[in-house]
């Protein structure tokens, strides 16, 4: 994925009207401003219902935009391709462009055409929520063309001061939508309209009809296992389907960013390691909302409260990572002794290794894993920390204590 990389500022600061009711800045607003100057296009993806239509109409309000949902304008695309695409002398915005592949190759001509004749008086905008189909017509017919952009649901540091206040089993429960934070409408009808609209009508088109209910089993039986090593066999005894059908639906799963999974640490340090990756969702309130958790009440004594707070932070910290144009570097680390460490994040020969616990109280033996790691691989380890829902915190990187409302990568 050729993300712009580097730690780039926010050189503009984007602002998205949501029905009107608050403005919300998007922080990845900085790194499309940049990728805008050097590039001839911009492809970004992300989840449905993440903003992405939102941000680039407002971003680039010159820019014509036309959406391949739309059946009419597909067709007339596909009727004649290069006559559509030079109807629009300043480029445009393709939204939902996996729907018309062919488009890939054809934005590339264009491209190629103008590099040729050192123009740049075109920007292609082009945006979908089908990560893998888009990503692999993107590397197909745009290497070196397009810069790759990811915007998943908003983060707390886009959402500021309007959650301040707010509970953590509320921010749990809502997840990042921008639709559940600019509405006032109800979480669960909301969650509920989502997962029939967008997941239900996307499996439709790829998973077999007479696997369908099996197919829906299979996803609540992920929500479940959030936070833990991913088992296609036990996945398969439960939903009677066959372990590579049930790597296929995780495919699905992950193109469509409802789940990802976060791979093991393998260096070789002389330790037994787990080979298998962990399951997280892209969003704790989708999450929540398969689960069956409908009110905090019955969050807060939920079995997985626990798991649900661990994928709610290190969301965070792949919303900051993707907002910084900069890819996802995260593993964990887990032996056969069970020994654990929820983060590692590898920055190239250094690493940082975070804890996260969803206790309001501070114990000493939250540095214990740690610690453990410490002793393996002390001299890479660059900064430490413990990242929980209380108060106190310390800001020392080598034992450093923060409340995830605070905590940042940086």
């Amino acid at each position: 994925m050729h993300h712009i990389c580097g730690q780039i500022r926010h050189t503009t600061t984007q602002y998205v009207h949501m029905q009107e009711k608050s403005l919300i800045n998007r922080h990845i607003a900085g790194q499309i401003s940049v990728a805008s100057k050097f590039y001839h296009a911009i492809t970004l993806t992300g989840p449905r219902q993440s903003g992405k239509t939102t941000l680039v109409r407002n971003y680039f309000p010159e820019l014509p935009y036309v959406n391949f949902e739309d059946i009419p304008t597909r067709m007339e695309a596909m009727n004649d391709i290069k006559a559509f695409i030079r109807r629009f002398p300043k480029g445009l915005i393709i939204d939902e462009a996996h729907n018309y592949p062919d488009i890939f190759s054809a934005i590339q001509v264009e491209i190629d055409e103008d590099i040729f004749n050192r123009k740049k008086e075109r920007l292609f905008i082009v945006t979908g929520s089908s990560n893998f189909s888009l990503l692999e017509k993107v590397t197909q017919s745009m290497a070196g063309r397009t810069a790759v952009l990811s915007l998943l649901p908003l983060s707390l540091k886009e959402l500021g001061q309007q959650v301040k206040n707010v509970s953590t089993d509320t921010l749990i429960l809502n997840g990042g939508y921008p639709a559940i934070w600019a509405n006032d409408i109800q979480r669960t009808m909301l969650f509920s309209d989502y997962y029939s609209t967008y997941v239900e009508r996307d499996a439709h088109q790829v998973v077999n009809l007479k696997e369908i209910n099996a197919f829906h089993h299979f996803i609540r039986l992920c929500a479940g296992r959030i936070g833990s090593e991913f088992n296609a066999s036990a996945l398969s005894s439960e939903t009677g389907a066959t372990t590579r059908t049930i790597n296929n639906w995780l495919n699905i799963l992950g193109a469509s960013y409802i789940v990802y999974l976060l791979p093991p640490y393998h260096e070789n340090i002389g330790k037994r390691l787990t080979k298998t990756p962990k399951l997280y969702f892209y969003d704790t309130g989708l999450a929540a909302y398969l689960l069956g958790i409908a009110n905090e009440n019955q969050l807060q004594t939920h079995p997985l409260r626990g798991s649900l707070f661990e994928n709610f932070v290190i969301n965070e910290m792949l919303k900051e990572r993707y907002n910084h144009g900069l890819d996802n570097n995260f593993c964990f680390y887990r032996d056969k002794s069970h020994r654990e460490v929820d983060v590692i994040q590898v920055n190239g020969l250094s690493l940082n290794a975070y804890e996260i616990k969803s206790s309001m109280t501070y114990k000493p033996d939250f540095f214990n894993n740690i610690n453990y790691f410490k002793s393996l691989l002390n001299e890479k380890i660059v900064r430490t920390a413990v990242i929980y829902d209380g108060e106190n915190e310390n800001h020392n990187p080598e034992y450093a204590l923060y409340n995830f409302r605070n905590f940042s990568l940086e």
